[in-house]
């Protein structure tokens, strides 16, 4: 089984906007019920499709493949609306990778950093544009953000 290990914080400031190269990502939901998420996703010119278990902590399954461009192209019709559309900038930072998402649409003026860990347990540095952790509320879960955008918060 995969398993993802991922923490999420609000940022402060943009010292990291000149960190990385922005890729506009374009995602949508097949399932996004609290059990099981499907999650079909663009990222610049690859397809990819995700499957994702209940969260536990910081944890939860995940199953992750690439599929051809145009499936994914003809997937995010089926998709739940509105789609997520937003900018990823990775961000490499004392052996770790941050990944900044900057949403657009519906989603808006809100921006979150996502560091993947290889244990709950493992440490970390948190750079000095990370602010407050949010990796327990619920609300900033992609999934959540199609049905209560951030632009209605």
């Amino acid at each position: 089984m995969g398993v993802e290990i991922e923490r999420k914080f609000l940022l402060r400031g943009d010292a990291w906007r000149s960190m990385g190269q922005p890729v506009l990502l374009r995602q949508g939901y097949l399932s996004s019920h609290k059990e099981r998420v499907v999650r079909v996703r663009i990222e610049g010119e690859r397809g990819v499709m995700t499957i994702k278990g209940r969260n536990v902590g910081a944890v939860r399954g995940e199953w992750e493949y690439e599929i051809p461009l145009a499936d994914a192209t003809e997937l995010l019709l089926l998709c739940e609306q509105p789609l997520i559309e937003k900018y990823r900038s990775r961000v490499e930072y004392a052996g770790h990778v941050w990944e900044i998402d900057e949403f657009l649409g519906v989603n808006a003026g809100l921006v979150v950093a996502e560091i993947e860990l290889g244990s709950e347990a493992e440490a970390f540095e948190l750079p000095e544009w990370v602010g407050e952790e949010v990796t327990s509320d619920v609300r900033y879960l992609n999934s959540s953000l199609i049905k209560h955008p951030y632009s209605a918060w």
